[in-house]
């Protein structure tokens, strides 16, 4: 039935259809690069608060710990030795920002997370999953490039048109290897377990190592990806057949990784895409649907620009970046330096040395390697270059939050030793700020050109 809806449609209705989902479904790209280029974007983040979320963070944190799903950090102290919270600022704020700050939404919500990590065993099954396995996962769900926006934040890349139905059917026989044995008897697919170790590499190896990496503000921890979604050559038969395939991990991230998702640009879609619209926006919750993007053709390099240096988007998409579907991170110099002592030795194939395989940790001085191989387990300490990495503690100053006399919340750093205030309005470099309004403008008159050409051709 559904192979049939096409032929109700001459292709002009069909691309109609297109122009009225893509209006009613995107945000309008030129603004949006011009929210990213300042700091309304970090509205909500750790040292980007108002004195109200502030006070619901502190609410939220006494909640969960008086219904002992929390517990807070121990200071130092004579005969006391520290202890960190079970959970940090970062990802409580995730929680209250998914639920809008209500506290009691997010509790639900953080409280059903937990209970599922623990029922699943999350953090064994990263630590113990098989890096065959680990690795077909990774060659079947958005990949990370090696790069980030002008943010800060890592660019991931999901080509669809790769995953054919001889693709998924290889991949589906690496089903019956690779499962850790602290998950042999577990009900939960094979499959699912493979994409719950992905979104554990998000937090664990990708958002740490982006966060300590130079970056306009370095005050805020990065906590969510970026993603380019190609859905260019995919016929509406390989869309329905891989429908669930894209839909565990949408349902996934809003059920039990909120707020990791920054946007998404969803490029080269086919006149048929208001179909595939109608299922794709039933799986994210209004707020997410908010920041997809979908894009014309012209569109694509102006707004891919206007969020990333051409240098760390692929050149399939009109930048500079070495980077095909299935490769590992092309990592940019800063990123390279940290992870020197986790490279591989240059494969014969290869034109560039690749970072290990596998589930990692990144924790700041250093790098946990995990994983099975063979069935035995792989646990290595690697050190990280420590004069690289950038601690946030000394990245900026303290932050805190002012309301103006038209009540809009501005961030404002302490007093410098001098005595002077710094503003934080404009963190980046001059050239990069000057380099996104000017982008955000290209984009804003590629779409009123294509309005003209639209009207005109009405």
């Amino acid at each position: 039935m559904l192979w049939r809806t096409k032929s109700h449609h001459s292709q002009a209705a069909s691309e109609q259809d297109l122009s009225r989902t893509v209006s009613a479904s995107k945000n309008d790209p030129s603004a949006s690069a011009t929210q990213a280029a300042g700091t309304a974007w970090l509205a909500g983040h750790l040292n980007h608060l108002t004195p109200e979320q502030e006070e619901k963070l502190v609410e939220f944190k006494g909640v969960c710990a008086e219904r002992k799903y929390y517990t807070p950090a121990v200071e130092a102290a004579e005969g006391v030795e520290a202890v960190p919270a079970s959970h940090d600022d970062a990802t409580m704020l995730r929680f209250l920002r998914a639920r809008k700050f209500d506290v009691e939404g997010a509790w639900g919500q953080f409280r059903d997370t937990e209970d599922w990590r623990k029922e699943n065993a999350i953090e064994a099954l990263y630590a113990n999953i098989g890096v065959d396995s680990y690795e077909a996962a990774r060659r079947m769900y958005p990949q990370w490039t090696g790069r980030r926006d002008r943010r800060g934040i890592p660019v991931y890349v999901f080509e669809i048109r790769h995953l054919n139905s001889k693709e998924m059917a290889a991949y589906n026989n690496t089903m019956n290897t690779g499962t850790p044995e602290t998950h042999k008897s577990s009900t939960v697919p094979a499959r699912l377990l493979n994409l719950f170790a992905l979104y554990e590499n998000l937090l664990n190896f990708v958002m740490p190592l982006c966060s300590a990496l130079a970056r306009p503000n370095p005050e805020t921890p990065i906590v969510t990806s970026t993603n380019i979604v190609d859905v260019s050559g995919v016929g509406l038969k390989q869309f329905w057949n891989l429908k669930g395939h894209m839909q565990d991990a949408s349902v996934l991230a809003t059920a039990h990784y909120p707020e990791t998702l920054d946007r998404i640009f969803i490029i080269g879609a086919p006149g048929f895409f208001p179909t595939v619209w109608g299922w794709i926006k039933r799986w994210f919750d209004p707020v997410t649907t908010s920041k997809i993007f979908i894009l014309s053709a012209a569109e694509v390099q102006p707004t891919l620009t206007s969020f990333m240096d051409p240098t760390s988007i692929p050149k399939q998409y009109g930048g500079e970046l070495d980077w095909q579907w299935g490769d590992m991170p092309n990592l940019d110099e800063p990123a390279r330096e940290l992870l020197q002592n986790l490279e591989q030795p240059l494969a014969e194939d290869k034109e560039r040395k690749e970072i290990l395989k596998g589930p990692i940790l990144f924790k700041g001085d250093k790098i946990e390697v995990l994983g099975t191989e063979n069935g035995k387990e792989r646990r290595e300490i690697i050190p990280v270059p420590q004069a690289k990495v950038q601690p946030q503690a000394e990245q900026a100053a303290e932050t805190t939050i002012e309301t103006n006399g038209n009540g809009t919340a501005e961030t404002v750093k302490e007093a410098t030793e001098n005595g002077d205030v710094e503003s934080t309005t404009a963190p980046a470099a001059e050239n990069e700020k000057t380099g996104l309004d000017n982008v955000a403008v290209n984009v804003n008159q590629v779409a009123s050109q294509e309005a003209q050409t639209t009207t005109a051709a009405a």
